[in-house]
């Protein structure tokens, strides 16, 4: 039986579509009034119609989740909506695919704008509402990346491994006030970014690649949405500052 969310309010970011999408779905069946934020509005109204479709608590919001402006009218309208914000899921992101010395200035600065500024500013943001609860959830979607490296992805991979550390030092500075901070570093998930890679353009190749792994199979956005279920649950309440590796077995050491 899952644990009830009865009650709590949570934020996923990107949650338009992808993983992002499925963490949503799950936490809104386990009982949490959701609030949907991405930058594709339709994403957003679609991952919202879902949800409610199936008796459950949805907002969607059309958001620039790197924008600080954008951040803090979302989560006003979240907290005048829904309530209080108590679970946060920092999702969205981009994963460009780029030889190191092509890498200019206007990418890194993208990159790392929208995959670890705007997790930065968007926890600021929502952890007031966590303190005044005594009681928070925060888990960030880093990157197997960040373990095991990966080619043509160096600004990727630096921008998720802030995140990483980011995640531990906000465990052991907010761990006294009832706020756990974790972080999911999928492996190759079946996703639209996924497939639209480069290198996953060639036929058969995400079947391959899985094949490749341990478990002999991709990854599916419900492995990353079971796993974020969890640490949002009470029972995870004794986990902070931990990296639950989805990943089929790609990577097995510790990070």
């Amino acid at each position: 039986m899952r644990t009830s969310l009865n009650g709590r309010v949570a934020v996923v970011t990107g949650a338009g579509s992808g993983m992002g999408r499925a963490i949503a779905e799950r936490l809104a069946a386990d009982g949490a009034a959701v609030a949907i934020w991405d930058v594709n509005g339709a994403g957003a109204a679609e991952t919202a119609a879902t949800i409610t479709a199936a008796g459950g608590t949805a907002l969607a919001i059309t958001a620039d989740c790197a924008d600080r402006a954008a951040i803090e009218a979302a989560a006003s309208e979240t907290r005048a909506t829904l309530g209080p914000i108590t679970i946060l899921v920092n999702n969205a992101g981009i994963a460009p695919f780029t030889r190191f010395l092509d890498v200019d200035d206007a990418e890194l600065d993208k990159v790392l704008h929208i995959n670890l500024r705007g997790p930065f500013i968007l926890t600021r943001e929502i952890v007031p509402d966590m303190l005044a609860a005594g009681w928070g959830r925060i888990i960030n979607i880093t990157s197997s990346s960040t373990q095991t490296g990966s080619p043509m992805q160096s600004h990727y991979v630096a921008s998720k491994g802030g995140l990483l550390g980011l995640t531990k030092a906000l465990a052991l500075e907010l761990g006294g006030s009832g706020i756990t901070v974790n972080m999911i570093p999928p492996g190759s998930i079946d996703t639209p970014m996924l497939r639209g890679a480069a290198i996953m353009t060639a036929p058969d190749a995400i079947s391959n690649y899985g094949a490749a792994l341990p478990v002999k199979r991709i990854g599916t956005v419900d492995d990353i949405a079971a796993a974020a279920s969890y640490l949002a649950s009470e029972e995870a309440s004794y986990i902070t500052g931990q990296t639950i590796s989805v990943n089929g077995g790609r990577y097995m050491g510790s990070a």
